[in-house]
């Protein structure tokens, strides 16, 4: 079973907004085995909506629209639904009653005729209503293909995805089953962990694909295998898990796209009951981010003081400044120094710091851009490691944040 993914609206194509709907539509049909082969963004006008209907009539099973279906002059899709189907609007007296409610009792307004117009809908269409706006969706055939056109407000096509589309897509279509997992690696790059791993990945079943997702500081290697039994899928997967551990345990931090790294480091904390704190200078508080981007991060972290310049390394964690002029700002030394400080100030059993020349000027120090110096103290350890992530700037502050947790995790591991 295949899919494509369209999206209407010049916003998307003058890059105002970013399409996030396509994205969230594919990983849901993917869950219940309808492969998307394509994605699509194209302009509001009649003439290039037809055209995409008819290219993609018979060449795929399902095709999902999102935008167009609002109370402006500017949303056609519905009227260009029916022409090329053929059809006519009509009103849909649950969906006037719907609007009318949600105009005037929420919205506390007189409903406008703008608004009446919402509960115009084809009569070849199947209704899929949305109880959160205005907007239903549309579901329409065509010889092989079915057509979904759904709102492009994001909360809205989500629910009408979940509770509409489907519900009706399963029940409809016998489909095989995909079944996927990630596993995610930190500290290697891509072509190191392909190396590693090629025989494993050469005689990987023929059911079963390899792919690499590389990002700075971290791969995630995706496993995905379809066929008829789903059973069999998830126990072939759970058996090359088992060999690819044999071959890189050491890299490999968690699984799935739900097991980041933060996650994972502050899941060990929170069972070994342990604190943490941050120091960050080149890379900005971004450490903190994350660790605090995992829902009931405060059982473990305590704060973070991001000591972007040289006098609040001074001034707030307490370094002394001939100390820091003796041996820069950019060194072992000092981030060392910047770890106790920070373990100290906020009373933790762990303290990461960061500092470097991300680029593209040296700032305060002597050192080569993209030096990074990371340190990290435990219960029983001082870690200090040097790092030269080359450039862009971007690069290296992911590559720091990255490995700064992959040390901790580390780190935590030996204790």
């Amino acid at each position: 079973m295949t899919a494509s993914i369209i999206t209407i609206g010049d916003e998307i194509l003058i890059g105002q907004i970013v399409d996030t709907n396509s994205g969230y539509i594919a990983k849901s049909l993917d869950k219940i085995g309808i492969e998307t082969i394509e994605m699509l963004s194209i302009s509001d006008k009649e003439y290039h909506i037809l055209d995409t209907l008819k290219n993609l009539q018979n060449k795929v099973d399902v095709v999902i629209i999102t935008g167009g279906l609002g109370p402006t002059k500017d949303d056609i899709t519905k009227k260009t639904f029916c022409k090329y189907f053929e059809d006519t609007l009509v009103y849909d007296s649950n969906v006037l009653q719907h609007v009318t409610e949600l105009i005037e009792n929420i919205y506390k307004r007189p409903i406008s005729q703008m608004n009446k117009d919402q509960a115009l809908m084809p009569t070849k269409a199947k209704v899929l209503f949305n109880k959160l706006g205005t907007a239903p969706g549309i579901w329409m055939e065509k010889e092989k293909t079915v057509f979904i056109s759904l709102p492009g407000v994001p909360y809205e096509m989500k629910y009408l995805m979940e509770q509409e589309v489907l519900p009706n897509l399963i029940q409809k279509y016998k489909r095989p089953f995909i079944v996927h997992k990630t596993i995610m690696t930190y500290g290697k790059g891509e072509s190191l962990l392909a190396e590693e791993i090629e025989d494993w990945e050469d005689n990987l079943p023929s059911f079963i694909k390899l792919a690499y997702l590389p990002s700075p500081g971290r791969v995630r290697l995706r496993l995905t295998a379809r066929g008829a039994d789903e059973e069999k899928l998830k126990n072939e997967i759970a058996n090359q898990i088992v060999e690819l551990n044999k071959l890189i345990a050491n890299d490999i931090v968690g699984y799935d796209e739900d097991e980041p790294i933060e996650k994972v480091v502050g899941a060990l904390l929170k069972q070994k009951q342990l604190t943490l704190a941050t120091a960050e200078s080149c890379t900005g508080g971004k450490i903190a981010q994350l660790i605090t981007s995992i829902p009931g991060a405060s059982d473990y972290f305590k704060g973070s003081v991001v000591s972007y310049a040289t006098e609040t390394k001074i001034s707030v964690l307490g370094l002394d400044a001939n100390f820091i002029k003796e041996y820069s700002v950019v060194s072992a030394k000092v981030v060392r120094e910047m770890a106790l400080s920070i373990q100290r100030i906020m009373n933790t059993d762990y303290a990461i710091a960061t500092t470097g020349n991300a680029g593209p000027s040296k700032g305060d120090s002597n050192a080569e851009v993209g030096t990074v110096f990371i340190a990290v103290v435990t219960p029983n350890a001082i870690v200090v490691e040097e790092f030269n992530f080359g450039q862009p700037r971007e690069k290296v502050i992911y590559r720091a944040v990255n490995k700064a947790l992959e040390i901790l995790y580390k780190e935590i591991l030996k204790n």
